[in-house]
């Protein structure tokens, strides 16, 4: 008697686990306070989950949630939490777009990774040889050295896997290993509220930057080709940003620094635009001009300040001001399409297509933050989180939480406190 109640418990705990993973039947909003012994991460949740311990990053991929810790990988299933699959790696990476999103992993000092179905786990293309690896919603590129001064970018298709150009770069490897190591490109503007890959993978850029003793060497994605070598000087700082080589100069005179910005189209090395006087914050000490840090922005679009104290928005294509602030105006969030700017205690989005604010937020508090992601801008405002559309600002989600978002999808947002990890899904 005892093994046959086992046995209908079993099947009954499957059946709920497929209907609900089909969206046909979803019982656990209900009943997922029954087995979790800590309280709702946030209320509203469609489902939560306790977690193996705490997590490095969150990603949702398609109807998956991929949880990276330091030593594994774990899959869960969107719709109601169940979990999916784990495999033991160091770190993981998304790569691709929507349901054509893969998920790469690799283990610390070791050559070589895996891309796995998010789905399953089942594994679609391995690779023993690269070094590092950088992940975009449209190629996985990885780095391979053969020895001290025969290293190759090779890029494929995420959910093929087919090879889209591959091409030799000498010796960067010994500086840059496992997954998405820093190029010199634009640093984005983070919060401690929100995790800093929220956003997801973004498209990989038209031309790449890699780091390569002092110098730096510049690959154009489109053809796969080595278009130019540059070696900064002293007081010079190089970003391969909006498909052009920025060379950033800071001259230490009077006390102060003086700061020029001059754009290249490589191969050719004519000036495409400059600006004298535009400090992109490149040095952490505003009298010292050792610049030991990429340019803050978005992908294409760069933050810098003028000499009057104003902040401001450029194009990193063509230089031209998207964004132009005053001294009591500050950028928290940006990329491509849009911007979030803080003045006391409002926030508003603005949008580069329309060259104007498209919505206005009073958050009550002149610390409150934000981050974009493709589908809603993160509002943290004290214990609230809220979730607006970005061409808008029409609300999506408003939660009081002391949780940290982690990832953003299409239809919800997960959210972390501690171990515990739930599903907020958009109104």
């Amino acid at each position: 008697m005892a093994s046959g109640g086992k046995g209908f418990a079993l099947v009954a705990a499957v059946t709920i686990t497929v209907l609900a993973s089909t969206g046909v039947w979803n019982p656990f909003p209900q009943i997922w306070s029954w087995i979790t012994t800590n309280g709702p991460v946030a209320p509203g949740s469609r489902w939560q989950q306790e977690l193996g311990g705490t997590p490095q990053s969150v990603a949702i991929v398609g109807d998956s949630v991929i949880v990276e810790y330091r030593t594994s990988v774990e899959a869960y299933g969107l719709t109601a939490g169940v979990p999916l699959w784990s495999s033991d790696a160091d770190w993981a990476s998304i790569a691709g777009k929507g349901s054509d999103a893969v998920v790469v992993t690799g283990r610390l000092l070791t050559k070589g990774y895996q891309v796995l179905d998010p789905r399953t786990g089942v594994v679609r293309r391995s690779d023993t040889t690269a070094g590092a690896v950088w992940t975009y919603q449209d190629a996985i590129v990885d780095l391979s050295c053969a020895g001290g001064n025969d290293c190759r970018l090779t890029a494929f298709d995420p959910r093929s896997g087919s090879q889209l150009w591959s091409v030799g770069t000498g010796s960067i490897g010994f500086v840059l290993d496992a997954a998405n190591p820093d190029l010199p490109d634009t640093r984005r503007l983070v919060t401690n509220d929100v995790d800093d890959d929220v956003a997801g993978p973004q498209p990989m850029p038209g031309l790449l930057g890699y780091p390569d003793d002092g110098q730096v060497r510049v690959i154009d994605t489109a053809s796969g080709r080595l278009v130019q070598s540059v070696r900064p000087g002293t007081d010079q700082r190089i970003a391969v940003v909006g498909g052009r080589v920025l060379t950033v100069t800071g001259t230490a005179r009077d006390g102060t620094c003086y700061y020029g910005v001059v754009a290249t189209d490589p191969p050719r090395t004519g000036v495409v635009w400059k600006r004298d006087g535009l400090n992109l914050r490149t040095a952490e000490n505003g009298s010292d001009c050792k610049q030991n840090r990429d340019p803050a922005g978005g992908y294409n679009v760069i933050l810098g300040v003028d000499p009057y104290g104003r902040e401001v928005l450029i194009n990193g294509y063509d230089g031209r001001n998207l964004w132009y602030g005053d001294k009591e105006s500050d950028v928290v969030a940006v990329n491509d399409s849009y911007a979030v700017i803080r003045k006391d205690e409002n926030l508003r989005g603005y949008s580069f297509a329309a060259g104007k604010a498209v919505w206005r937020q009073d958050t009550g508090r002149d610390d409150a933050t934000a981050a974009l992601t493709p589908y809603a801008v993160i509002v943290v405002s004290g214990n609230r989180i809220t979730a607006l559309s970005p061409d808008s600002g029409a609300v999506r989600a408003d939660v009081r939480t002391d949780a940290k978002v982690f990832a953003v999808g299409q239809n919800g947002m997960i959210a972390v406190s501690g171990r515990d990890m739930a599903y907020l899904a958009f109104s």
